[in-house]
């Protein structure tokens, strides 16, 4: 409580913008809801940071996709360091992915239908397909955008409306494999993250494993270690939990080799909504 009242009280961190009501905590910082400095309604994240170059690449990163325009990207309004937090200003959601599920198994003891996961998973991929293509100038040079850290709780609702936010780890690649820090969430990490890569498909591994979890409620790396020693290699997952139909073009998804997955996002999920409108006609 001692955090949540010093920002209630610090002004100083939220120049112009007014703090109204705490949303929730994250394993990564709290959320609050507010007001920007023009009055808009407005969700105000605050990341504790540490390490000042991380720090910096963080800014560099949401302040470069902040620049970039799509339906389903979360607008961010500002974003700057102080006191030890980066304090990220932008639009205001209804919830994430993550707390509908939580919803529908709380009150229907299910995971989300079939048919809405497809929905709203297909908005993500449509976000991330504009993100990884080689189209956006930084310095000078045309590159992709990797999330890097694709899940749940990084897809916000806005009424019908899907949109990823979180971009302090978006990182621009412009070859289809190069050397990477290693960073994101470990139970939706491609098996190059582990190997301190990134790839073209890296945010399309973690959709689908997104996938398996709005599904099925359950991950298909069940078993994962705490620590990863170096060489950590990712088992093969475990697709048992899904329907026949829908394994192998999830298998192809989660591929060890970047390289043989999906051509795109989009391409996944137009190949598992039309599997899962057979499903739901039987």
């Amino acid at each position: 409580m001692g955090h949540m009242s010093s920002l209630w009280t610090g002004k100083e961190f939220c120049p112009g913008n007014r703090l109204r009501k705490f949303r929730g905590r994250g394993s990564y910082g709290s959320v609050w809801e507010g007001e920007t400095t023009d009055g808009e309604p407005a969700a105000l994240k605050f990341l504790p940071c540490g390490d000042g170059m991380a720090v910096a690449q963080e800014i560099r990163s949401i302040q470069a996709i902040k620049q970039l325009y799509h339906r389903n990207l979360v607008r961010v309004h500002e974003v700057w360091c102080h006191r030890g937090y980066i304090v990220v200003v932008m639009e205001l959601a209804d919830g994430s992915l993550l707390d509908l599920l939580d919803a529908y198994q709380s009150e229907f003891g299910q995971p989300l239908p079939p048919e809405d996961v497809c929905q709203c998973l297909a908005q993500a991929a449509d976000a991330l397909d504009f993100l990884n293509a080689r189209q956006h100038e930084i310095d000078g040079q045309c590159v992709g955008f990797q999330h890097c850290d694709i899940k749940p709780s990084n897809l916000l609702l806005f009424g019908e409306t899907v949109k990823l936010c979180d971009f302090g780890l978006a990182s621009p690649i412009t070859t289809p494999v190069r050397f990477h820090r290693l960073a994101g969430t470990w139970a939706y990490a491609a098996p190059e993250v582990f190997q301190g890569r990134l790839s073209n498909w890296t945010d399309q591994f973690a959709l689908a494993v997104t996938y398996c979890e709005l599904r099925t409620g359950q991950l298909p790396f069940p078993d994962l270690p705490t620590t990863f020693p170096p060489g950590y290699v990712r088992p093969a997952p475990d697709l048992s939990i899904l329907p026949d139909s829908e394994r192998p073009i999830i298998a192809k998804a989660l591929a060890h080799t970047p390289q043989d997955r999906w051509q795109s996002c989009g391409e996944l999920m137009h190949r598992l909504t039309e599997v899962v409108k057979t499903l739901c006609l039987r």
